[in-house]
């Protein structure tokens, strides 16, 4: 199948110097749709979860090499860089699409519905490109198949970045950006900016949302253990029930929320979703394990909610006799859009996408790990619109859900958006 996707390829003759670039970016990325389209269902069918994506990554090699583009295989474990250098003199230019799949059965009733399984934590699970990693990698390849066609007339160097484990590395594994950039995918070479864009199930088809500044929440996990005194259910004050205790931090973890941080410079989410305690319903456990995530959209607020959180479940379960302990992993940073890049490349998503179709929009409590890249270089992270036409966004299945689809058939905007961000870069970089 690999190779009837590689034949679909088709692209127009190109003369740059008898034609106006943006003309040229759009009959290329029309031409090469059909494409795009291919690549995506067939990824969709056969996805692999984060650090395993190895038939992703071959596929990828594999093209990139076919165009004539460098390639760097197994950076961060399964990614994969490619170089173009153009014919022209210019900047560093990255670009970015993640890989994974996530550990979700699918339900959608398509031709190319994934019927794929695998293992996740030690436990049997479907295996689902539910978040749109499928289509950010076909959005890539186009691109790199439209610039190596456009090679000559290509201003500095570009470098396609097919980053594993956006959605995170499995246990105790590395992965993700922070691996693709400790060995060295920002600096060899050396990237001036970097653009990414993210496919949205509850955004009309064809249209791009973006916003400067912060736009996706940091995102924190953490885990709170509490150690109680075993007792009989029938006799609670012979023990101290941690299961209470755990009952009174969940309320109060809120508070943080509701009554101690300035919800009017920014959001702030803490989700216990994950408890574990007991054994029988008559026994008061000694010990119980509760999980969540925090999201946060400003660094500073960030800092503060984690130092409450520790107080507060100290505090709580010390009034009880009890003691508790909260470790705070890490998993994202606010991921921010540099706001003269924004204000200077605007116009680039305007070009591609239509001026109508490009509206500023709110930030989202959502993640993302491109985040760590913007601490390298200046970075612009969109949203790119995949619901079908007509439909009520309510009604759209989210990310990350059995239900998850996107119309695919426009996904060339996207290719647009990045080679016209490309070329249009190197004039504000000049």
């Amino acid at each position: 199948m690999r190779k009837k996707l590689f034949h679909l390829i088709f692209l127009l003759p190109f003369a740059a110097s008898a034609q106006n670039i943006t003309t040229v970016i759009e009959q290329q990325s029309k031409a090469i749709n059909d494409s795009v389209i291919a690549w995506r269902r067939y990824l969709h069918q056969n996805p692999e979860l984060g650090n395993r994506e190895y038939n992703t990554a071959n596929f990828i090699a594999n093209h990139l090499r076919n165009i004539g583009i460098e390639v760097k295989t197994n950076v961060g474990k399964t990614g994969v860089v490619g170089i173009l250098k153009g014919g022209k003199p210019g900047p560093v230019v990255a670009l970015r699409a993640d890989m994974d799949a996530l550990p979700v059965v699918e339900r959608v009733d398509i031709p190319f519905a994934s019927k794929v399984k695998g293992e996740y934590n030690g436990q049997p699970v479907g295996v689902m490109h539910a978040c749109g990693h499928d289509s950010h990698v076909a959005i890539l390849l186009g691109t790199a198949t439209a610039l190596s066609k456009m090679k000559k007339d290509v201003p500095g160097t570009v470098v396609f970045i097919f980053q594993p484990a956006e959605e995170g590395p499995p246990g105790v594994e590395e992965g993700g950006a922070p691996l693709m950039i400790k060995e060295g995918v920002m600096d060899n070479p050396k990237v001036d900016a970097i653009f990414g864009l993210h496919i949205n199930s509850q955004t009309d088809i064809g249209k791009i949302k973006y916003k400067s500044g912060a736009t996706m929440a940091s995102s924190d996990w953490f885990t709170v253990k509490i150690k109680g005194k075993q007792s009989h259910g029938s006799q609670p004050w012979s023990g101290i029930d941690p299961i209470v205790v755990a009952a009174q931090i969940i309320e109060a973890f809120q508070t943080i929320v509701s009554r101690q941080e300035d919800l009017t410079k920014a959001p702030v989410v803490i989700t216990v979703g994950k408890i574990q305690g007991g054994v029988r319903a008559n026994i008061i456990p000694e010990d119980l394990i509760m999980e969540g995530t925090i999201r946060t959209l400003d660094a500073a607020m960030q800092k503060d909610v984690h130092e409450r959180m520790k107080i507060t479940a100290q505090k709580i379960a010390e009034a009880s006799g009890a003691s508790a302990e909260v470790l705070i992993d890490t998993k994202t940073e606010v991921t921010f859009n540099n706001p003269e890049l924004v204000k200077n490349m605007l116009s680039s998503l305007e070009i591609a996408a239509g001026k109508n179709n490009v509206s500023e929009t709110t930030w989202t409590t959502g993640a993302e790990d491109f985040s760590f890249f913007g601490d390298k270089a200046p970075a612009f992270f969109f949203f790119l619109g995949g619901m079908p036409k007509g439909m009520d966004p309510k009604k759209a299945a989210p990310h990350h859900t059995p239900d998850f689809y996107i119309d695919d058939s426009m996904l060339d905007v996207g290719v647009k958006a990045f080679c016209q961000l490309v070329f249009d870069y190197s004039k504000v970089k000049k």
